[in-house]
Order: C-alpha cells, then structure tokens, then sequence
C-alpha cells in the first residue's frame, strides 16, 4: 500500500551516486498509477510482477538488480522465477516467503490490523487529515529506533499530493493470485540478497529467516532494532551491501 514515495530521494540517490540508473514506480491503485475502485479486486499479484517487466521494457532495459520490499519481494520471486534472463540479482527487503510456507510462520502484529481500521473514517478528501494517517501508519511498523517522524510527514505529504486515488491503496490488501509459483523459491538461480529488521512487527524476522532457508544461495543482512521500514539510520547499510550495489 506505499507508492514510489517511499522509496526515499535521498536513499534512491545513495544508489544513483555509486553508477546505478534507479527507477521507483507506482504500483497499480497507488500514486499516479491506474486506480480502481476501493473494496475491488481486478489484478493478481502476477499480474504486479509483470507489471515491473513492462516497466523495463518502456525503458529498453533488458536486465536489471531487482530491489523489492515487503509485497515488492514477493513480487520480485515472481519477476525471477518468471524472467529470469532479466534478473541479475534479487534484493528482498522486510519480505517472507512466497508459498504455503508464510502462513506457518508469525503473523502480523494486530495494532497494525487496528490501526487501519480508522481508514474508514478518514476524509481522504481533507489534506490536513490524510498525512497524520499516512504518517501515523509508518508508526506502526517501526522498529525501536528513533520515529522519524518528520521525514514520515514530509514522505506522506508527497503522496498526498501526487496520488489519483489515496482510498484505493486498500485494494492491495485483497491481492490474490501467483499460485503457480507457490514454494518454487528454490528454483531462483539469481544472486538473492535478503534485508530484514530484528524487530519488524508485519513480517517478523522469521520471515526473513524462513526466505534464506528456502533460497540455499541466498546471504542475509540482519538490521538489528529496525521494523518494517528503511529506517535511514540503516541506509549506509543497505546501499553498501554486495548485492544491492
């Protein structure tokens, strides 16, 4: 449920500045993407990994380092069982196994379930009302690291005012689909990279634990403290990992 906005400038240009062609983009029903109508469900989750190949070919780039966080690295297990040839390397942030294996492992903490339940009641219509929400929603999935609070509200304000759509995010939350590709993780023969904080409360560690067993050649970096988030306390760490740069 995060646009392109989240993916930080300042991160993003971390990566730039070490020779990389950086792309960030909008999934479907979030920032300047197609919207649909909020409570429908008109895509699979294949249909995002796609997605990001047609992405790269609007771009004529044959092969790229894919980075995806939460959603984003199933999606990304996908785009590398699915195109291989066009992954050099798979990069998994704060993500979990895409399978039957997930729902054996600990589920998301229930203040992050609660906290969304006040996005019925939000006037998405009303700027002042929409970025405390957005903001407020990163709170929720931090770490113990200092709440960066400020940059939360300057990254939300962003999405606030580049959005089609705000209420239509909440369809990512009835994304089905990709059940061909179900505990295949095994088969991705790319250079894997995987990303997870000690203390994230959507995909707990395990999640990260569980994905380096099921990917044998895969190296793992353990973010001490840090939640469901890129905390920027962490972006010297992710960017200068092997894998990313």
């Amino acid at each position: 449920m995060s646009s392109l906005d989240w993916w930080d400038e300042d991160f993003c240009l971390r990566l730039a500045d070490q020779g990389r062609f950086v792309i960030r983009y909008d999934h479907r029903d979030l920032g300047r993407s197609t919207t649909y109508e909020p409570g429908t469900s008109n895509y699979t989750i294949t249909d995002l990994a796609y997605d990001a190949a047609g992405v790269l070919d609007a771009y004529h780039i044959d092969q790229a380092h894919i980075v995806g966080m939460s959603m984003g690295g199933l999606t990304g297990q996908i785009l590398a069982l699915r195109y291989p040839a066009r992954v050099l390397t798979l990069t998994l942030i704060a993500s979990s196994v895409f399978g039957t294996e997930m729902e054996k492992l600990q589920p998301m903490d229930q203040n992050i379930l609660n906290y969304h339940t006040k996005s019925a009641s939000i006037d998405w219509s009303d700027r002042d009302a929409a970025i405390p929400y957005l903001a407020g929603g990163w709170k929720t999935l931090a770490g113990s690291k200092p709440f960066e609070q400020e940059r939360m509200y300057k990254l939300a304000a962003r999405e606030a005012d580049r959005a089609n759509h705000l209420p239509s995010r909440f369809n990512h939350a009835l994304l089905q689909g990709g059940e061909e590709y179900y505990d295949r993780m095994n088969e991705i023969r790319v250079p894997v990279l995987i990303i997870h904080g000690t203390e994230d409360p959507a995909l707990p560690y395990e999640h990260g634990l569980a994905l380096k067993k099921a990917i044998p050649h895969s190296e793992m970096v353990t973010l001490d403290g840090t939640g469901h988030e890129i905390h920027s306390e962490d972006w010297n760490q992710i960017s200068m990992s092997k894998m990313i740069v």
